[in-house]
């Protein structure tokens, strides 16, 4: 299967780090593949088994820095239960997914390498209907299959070498996890990528059965609230200036003969905004 960079080990650090600047400079890693949603050929230093090893060391720290769990079980599995409809139609549904609501108050969502999506409670606190919910795991969820945290770390010299210090195969308790999982947490993606998840989530949560303009109304909400106070949605998820059109004229060519799709505000209320009062 090629060299990875899981296979360095804590105590060849200082060496391996070096090693793998070079080569990454020079182009010599074996991690060039195609992105399954887009088609492009891209930089790709992580396998999906390197992802799941990473998911699986560092999700549960993460969860923790986000707050911990919302302590309801009906709205978890309310919440996991969306997102799995989105990871059943997705590019990747052999892949493991889990779909976690956390206790922070900001406004926003991650992507986790190995399949773990997070939502705010503050996120949860602002949509409105079911579909609102389906149009953000969606779109995280194409960032899962696009792999774009993964591509971003690749690309990241920096936060490669922070895998090597953490040392994840041994689990996340090197030097670096800490570094790590805050750069995980502050990773900013590319307007490219963002355009490319909302291609993505438009897509999953239709074929789920939810109106994809629950994307558009997800997106003025954030925009009305941005306007208001810088929200940390946009800090980690550029906002293009013609994103709402692009998802309107995405929804005009590809779904205006779809049919009557599901809202679902009477189910979010009940499931999801009345347990958060």
């Amino acid at each position: 299967n090629g060299w990875s960079v899981m296979d360095l080990k804590v105590s060849d650090m200082p060496r391996s780090i070096i090693v793998l600047f070079i080569a990454a400079a020079a182009g010599l890693l074996s991690g060039c593949d195609v992105d399954p949603v887009s088609g492009n050929k891209r930089l790709m230093l992580l396998s999906p088994e390197d992802e799941a090893k990473l998911g699986k060391a560092y999700a549960p720290q993460i969860e923790k820095e986000l707050g911990g769990r919302i302590p309801d079980e009906n709205l978890q599995s309310y919440v996991n239960q969306i997102g799995q409809r989105m990871a059943r139609v997705c590019h990747h549904p052999e892949f493991s997914y889990s779909y976690t609501a956390v206790q922070d108050p900001m406004i926003n969502a991650f992507a986790v390498p190995g399949g773990h999506i997070f939502i705010t409670r503050g996120l949860l606190e602002k949509l409105d209907s079911e579909a609102e919910l389906a149009s953000v795991l969606g779109h995280e969820t194409g960032h899962i299959v696009a792999q774009h945290t993964a591509a971003a770390i690749s690309r990241d010299t920096v936060m490669t070498a922070l895998i090597v210090a953490a040392g994840v195969g041994g689990g996340a308790r090197g030097a670096g996890s800490a570094d790590f999982i805050a750069s995980c947490l502050s990773l900013q993606y590319s307007r490219d990528d963002e355009s490319e998840a909302d291609a993505a989530g438009l897509s999953y949560m239709a074929q789920a059965g939810y109106d994809p303009n629950g994307m558009i109304e997800t997106m003025r909400v954030l925009q009305k609230i941005q306007t208001e106070k810088p929200i940390e949605f946009f800090s980690t998820h550029p906002n293009p200036e013609t994103r709402i059109a692009d998802i309107e004229d995405r929804i005009q060519r590809r779904f205006a003969n779809v049919g009557q799709l599901k809202t679902g505000k009477t189910d979010y209320q009940e499931h999801v905004l009345a347990v958060l009062k």
